[in-house]
């Protein structure tokens, strides 16, 4: 299995496909399986390239990120271990976060980074960013009583919709796996994304080479950062399909979406 070394840990990742790199950074608790209807319908033309955030399946979890600009070092170190070349990328919902981080401290790897409904609520105004931490903290507490009221809490805060998804899409079987992994997110990762504060001096630096997009049925606050972000880079956001989950949930419509704004 190919893994990337990331100041002495090691990333799992994996590549499907041919053409230029495209870089997937999934949301929520999602390994490098997590994108693959999307990546499927990518590969024609992209490589795609997914990968274990640390603490993840077949990634190491004995060193633990301090932030989420520890993640996107990681990202940097799987993008220089299949590429000399600047990438595209693609982040949703944490995976947007750390596309912009990517971006911002690892310019020289990115073509391109597209940013979809990254939850920040640092940027947000007060109301909004109140609205916001108080979701993001409600999911945190509902950990304390087990994995099954936190999903409940995150469908909540994420505008989930089980309906809402393509045609003959399998529905993911629950695995000790998949249990481990969401545990480890609600510990370690939701609660960095809650207390996270971008550098924006620095990603807007990079404005050029970064999309905010939202859904088109996104309600609430979580797509309203990158609305934020968008304006005071001075650029529209790029609605795609779907809501906050649409990565998942619809990945032929996404993939036809992401073929439109990566030209």
């Amino acid at each position: 299995m190919p893994f990337a070394d990331s100041n002495g840990t090691r990333i799992y990742y994996q590549a499907v496909g041919a053409g230029p790199v495209l870089f997937m950074l999934a949301g929520g608790d999602g390994d490098a399986d997590a994108f693959a209807p999307l990546a499927a319908n990518l590969s024609g033309e992209f490589t795609v390239v997914t990968h274990d955030r640390r603490g993840l399946s077949r990634s190491d979890s004995t060193a633990l990120p301090t932030d989420l600009a520890g993640h996107a070092d990681d990202a940097a170190a799987v993008l220089a271990a299949v590429t000399n070349q600047p990438a595209l990328v693609f982040g949703s919902s944490i995976g947007g976060i750390i596309a912009l981080e990517l971006t911002s401290r690892h310019p020289k790897q990115v073509k391109l980074a597209i940013a979809h409904e990254p939850p920040i609520n640092g940027i947000l105004p007060a109301d909004q960013r109140v609205e916001l931490e108080a979701a993001q903290l409600a999911v945190e507490t509902a950990h304390r009583d087990g994995i099954a009221p936190a999903m409940q809490a995150l469908a909540r805060l994420s505008g989930f919709d089980p309906a809402d998804r393509e045609l003959g899409l399998p529905v993911p079987t629950p695995t000790p796996q998949r249990s481990a992994n969401l545990n480890y997110f609600l510990t370690h990762d939701a609660p960095a994304v809650r207390t996270y504060r971008p550098d924006v001096p620095s990603i807007l630096a990079q404005a050029d080479r970064i999309v905010l997009a939202i859904g088109v049925t996104s309600t609430g606050t979580v797509p309203a950062a990158a609305q934020v972000l968008a304006v005071t880079m001075g650029k529209p956001v790029v609605t795609m399909p779907g809501s906050h989950n649409a990565p998942f949930l619809r990945p032929a419509a996404f993939a036809a979406a992401l073929r439109d704004v990566l030209g």
